[in-house]
């Protein structure tokens, strides 16, 4: 019985992707995903409560494995000394990019709809949230390596807000534009690339 039940679920993700890719988690259907997965509605309220619960078993373990790494990366270069991370910041960021953007074609499908069909969820903000842990740790950086550029009135902190937005847009637009991922690695390299190369010039780094 619990390897039927399971196979069904699997059936009832595969159906929700499909019609929440394709409609939006707004018009999604809850009658649709339950006959095309080939089980109830009733069965997909017990088990995730309402359709937002269902768009959240998908994604959820995602969002936060991404979260967890992506802190866990911050806090592990902060708690370099100071000369380590003015030295390598270009060098590790370029590193862990890599595997930031290796997950995100490994968990391909639940970014799509991250990005395209999570208006009215509670990820709506995802994307923001990155955002604001990027924000947290660029301050932190500038403060260990005495680079503050927000003091010495180099940038402001809108304008590092505007500019980390637009990076990790420029990222998932790979994702939006359904590049491959061979091509979608190069493109994320060449985003890093260019940015660095403003920063570069904001700091005066050689």
């Amino acid at each position: 019985m619990a390897k039927q039940i399971e196979g069904v679920y699997e059936k009832v993700y595969e159906c929700a992707r499909k019609e929440f890719l394709s409609k939006g988690f707004k018009d999604a259907s809850l009658r649709t995903i339950a006959q095309e997965a080939g089980t109830s509605t009733g069965s997909i309220y017990t088990r995730f409560h309402n359709k937002e619960g269902l768009f959240h078993a998908i994604v959820f373990t995602v969002v936060d494995e991404l979260k967890l790494w992506f802190l866990d990366v911050q806090e592990s270069f902060h708690n370099k000394d100071s000369q380590y991370q003015k030295n390598n910041m270009f060098h590790y960021s370029s590193m862990e990019a890599e595997t930031f953007v290796a997950y995100i074609y490994d968990h391909y499908y639940e970014f799509k709809l991250l990005l395209e069909c999570a208006e009215g969820t509670e990820f709506s903000n995802f994307l923001n949230e990155l955002v604001e842990i990027e924000m947290e740790y660029t301050v932190k950086y500038m403060e260990a390596t005495k680079d503050d550029a927000l003091k010495n009135e180099m940038v402001t902190s809108e304008f590092l807000h505007i500019v980390t937005s637009a990076y990790f847009s420029g990222i998932f637009e790979m994702v939006r534009h359904d590049m491959k991922r061979e091509d979608g690695m190069r493109y994320a390299k060449q985003l890093r690339e260019f940015y660095y190369a403003g920063f570069a010039k904001i700091y005066n780094w050689k």
